[in-house]
């Protein structure tokens, strides 16, 4: 008996997909009522089925189709939106630094919760596809994703603020430089955000944009204006490895408005110290050595060494260590002196 109902069963089953009631969203009343114009984005295709796939790929390639036109809807918003700022504020790129490339990509990108169906009828042979998406869910998503952004922006603008007024201005270059990309995703999905919901999206987080985009600018303006140099340098006091010179020629030559890196691609000089100490007298009171500095300043734009010298410094101390060290500290103004010429 069992295996009688199973047998009917199997034989029944191809029957019942035959006749598998077609889904309501195939009838245009139903569509539009009940996913109205002013709540979805929807579009809806049909056409015959052909001989050269099945229908599974057949529904899949209708899925995709009917999902591009949902998207497609959307795009020619976000191009009419730019064509109507080109006209208002001129070019984009001058007036705004508009990424237009960042536009396109996010409008071409398949809409968030964008979903579809599709179905295949047996008997006509025809295939049928739907997509919709909810606009305020869409909506939403696209104004988290905007002030995620804007907080990234806003964090790496801070970070960069404090590394300039620490002096690391190619740290600070580049953690500025990262903001421009970030804002440009900003303003790509304000664009899709808009053309979605219009009424009721316009401007968000606009002033705090516009004010990061002012801020970053009038920065890198600042920091283009410095000098860049690395600073490479071997100190030897009597065999112990030391920083005495570069560290006081650093602090001079910030002075003259110079910063420091360690990224050779960022710089545009670096400056190479050897500095070693030799004994030149002990008269049993009072230790007289010099400090001996080998000294290259090299253009690294240009790629040629712009200065080179070799300077010797006397300095006298109760000891050894103390005197060579003395000499050192007063080598490194002589140092800063001859290079400054180069670097302001």
């Amino acid at each position: 008996m069992k295996k009688r109902n199973i047998f009917l069963y199997c034989l029944l089953l191809p029957i019942t997909m035959l006749g598998q009631t077609p889904p309501r969203w195939i009838n245009d009343v139903w569509r539009a009522s009940s996913y109205p114009d002013n709540v979805y984005y929807a579009a809806f295709l049909s056409e015959d089925a052909t001989s050269r796939e099945t229908s599974a790929e057949a529904m899949a390639r209708m899925e995709t189709a009917v999902k591009r036109k949902v998207s497609e809807s959307i795009r020619v918003r976000v191009k009419s939106q730019q064509t109507v700022r080109e006209e208002d504020y001129g070019t984009i790129e001058t007036s705004r630094s508009y990424n237009r490339e960042e536009v396109q990509t996010s409008a071409d990108a398949e809409i968030v919760g964008l979903k579809a169906e599709s179905y295949y009828d047996e008997k006509t042979k025809q295939i049928y596809a739907f997509a919709y998406a909810n606009k305020y869910e869409v909506a939403g998503y696209y104004k988290a994703n905007i002030a995620m952004l804007v907080q990234q922006a806003g964090s790496l603008l801070r970070t960069a603020e404090q590394l300039e007024v620490a002096g690391e201005k190619a740290k600070a270059r580049k953690q500025c430089e990262e903001v421009a990309p970030l804002l440009n995703k900003v303003r790509a999905a304000q664009d899709l955000l808009t053309a979605i919901d219009a009424a009721g999206s316009e401007g968000v987080q606009q002033a705090q944009m516009e004010t990061l985009h002012n801020e970053s600018t009038q920065m890198l303006a600042r920091l283009a204006q410095g000098v860049y140099v690395v600073v490479e340098s071997s100190e030897n006091l009597f065999g112990s490895n030391v920083d005495v010179v570069a560290g006081k020629v650093k602090a001079a030559l910030a002075l003259k408005g110079c910063s420091f890196t360690d990224d050779e691609t960022q710089a545009d000089f670096r400056l190479r110290l050897e500095v070693s100490t030799r004994l030149a007298n002990d008269n049993g009171t009072i230790v007289f050595c010099y400090a001996d500095a080998a000294i290259e300043l090299y253009d690294i734009r240009k790629q040629k060494a712009v200065y080179t010298d070799n300077l010797s410094q006397k300095g006298g101390s109760t000891s050894q260590d103390k005197a060579g060290r003395k000499a050192m500290t007063d080598i490194a103004p002589k140092i800063s002196e001859k290079i400054s010429p180069w670097v302001e």
